[in-house]
């Protein structure tokens, strides 16, 4: 059994009437708990409560990842590159994956934050 390797848990404290919410929608689903947990924390969307401010630290991280795939473009378009200075196909997909991950939670974020934007655009 010690060779066995075991996914990560995740847990949280929730209250009775919590609990029992959920677990009428657990059984309304015909899923296991497990997969109810999991396809609710992936597909179902992000509703962002608050002001402008607490979207600011989202925008920084967007801007970060912008300038780091700037530098990553300028790296594999540059004219002196060579084979040493390129990631290897391995980071490559790495980076991917952590990539689209990361710009995925951060659109569904944003996305289900844009309320705060659109008002203002729609009384200019």
């Amino acid at each position: 059994m010690s060779n066995q390797h075991k996914h990560p848990t995740i847990s949280f404290r929730i209250s009775d009437a919590e609990r029992k919410q959920i677990e009428a929608r657990i059984l309304a689903s015909g899923m296991m708990k497990k997969d109810y947990f999991v396809r609710s924390c992936i597909y179902n969307r992000i509703c962002v409560v608050g002001k402008k401010e607490t979207i600011y630290p989202l925008v920084q991280t967007v801007n970060a990842l912008y300038l780091q795939l700037l530098e990553m473009q300028k790296v594999f378009t540059s004219s002196d590159r060579n084979i040493d200075t390129l990631p290897s196909s391995d980071e490559i997909n790495k980076l991917q994956t952590e990539c689209t991950n990361m710009l995925t939670a951060i659109i569904d974020l944003l996305d289900g934050a844009k309320y705060l934007w659109e008002g203002d655009r729609h009384e200019q």
